[in-house]
């Protein structure tokens, strides 16, 4: 019976309480949730500064256009195909077989003639609505990066 007794004990000594495993799993959730945030947020920034560089892509883009054809485009699908200008040399989005959204999969909104320049070129942002805070801000070819 003593080499049972001396097992019993060995296997206590050597094993975790329902405690111990429960606080160890509660630090690793933690850990995760605070990982999982800062992730979020770097990638919605990310988000912010894709969608600041293609609105910079469409200004050059339209640039372009209205050099070569003396107007500005009616709509950003005149950067892909010709609107039947002869002088037309696009496209003018390169790589590109329709235009893109923006990173959230909402359209980015083009106006002509802008009420901010000659024209103005618009993400609406995560929640794509007009307006916002955050990572919700507009994301405007006039707006200065917040």
């Amino acid at each position: 019976m003593r080499k049972d007794e001396k097992r019993r004990r060995k296997i206590r000594h050597y094993g975790f309480s329902l405690i111990e495993m429960t606080v160890v799993i509660a630090i690793i959730g933690l850990l995760a949730t605070v990982g999982a945030g800062v992730a979020y947020n770097r990638l919605e920034k990310a988000r912010q500064e894709t969608a600041r560089s293609s609105i910079q892509l469409f200004e050059q883009a339209i640039l372009s256009f209205q050099i070569d054809t003396g107007r500005l485009p009616k709509s950003l699908d005149e950067l892909l195909k010709n609107p039947g200008d002869k002088k037309w040399t696009g496209p003018y989005l390169s790589k590109c077989e329709e235009v893109p959204k923006d990173p959230w999969q909402g359209e980015y909104i083009y106006i002509v003639p802008g009420t901010h320049g000659d024209f103005d070129i618009i993400s609406y942002g995560k929640d794509k609505l007009q307006g916002g805070e955050g990572f919700n801000a507009d994301i405007g070819n006039w707006i200065e990066k917040q």
